[in-house]
């Protein structure tokens, strides 16, 4: 599984958005390889517009859930340290996401630079599409 990130969905769901970004996507959903976790999915329908809420919502609803629970939040924070220790500052939702994706052995598809920073500090697997967006199991 992918554990996909809120800048994908939302660089996907634009009207002008990236066409690679939404390929990559579509090829995940299509393989049934895309996971959702409760952080991503707070960014992306926490920021959903009115008339786009109920539709996303019920499509998030039968995509992989991962919950976070208490030893996530932990991991999150011990990671965070780890982080700031080497000089890496990045938002505390991604320091999650990360978290959750390192316990779970996940990789993680991001296109904003942060997951990169720690990626460098942890050795977060990050996903990379394909050609022409399809899945790669290994890449």
């Amino acid at each position: 599984m992918v554990l996909v990130d809120s800048s994908v969905w939302i660089e996907a769901l634009r009207r002008k958005g990236s066409l690679e970004v939404a390929v990559a996507l579509e090829g995940l959903l299509e393989v049934y390889e895309a996971r959702l976790c409760a952080p991503v999915r707070l960014e992306v329908l926490g920021g959903a517009r009115s008339n786009e809420r109920s539709s996303l919502g019920g499509y998030f609803s039968i995509l992989p859930f991962r919950a976070c629970g208490p030893d996530d939040w932990e991991r999150a924070i011990a990671l965070a340290w780890k982080l700031r220790d080497q000089g890496v500052t990045v938002p505390w939702m991604d320091v999650l996401i990360a978290a959750i994706a390192l316990k779970d052995g996940e990789r993680v598809y991001a296109i904003d630079g942060h997951f990169g920073a720690i990626a460098r500090v942890t050795g977060l697997r990050l996903y990379e599409p394909g050609p022409g967006g399809l899945f790669s199991p290994e890449r």
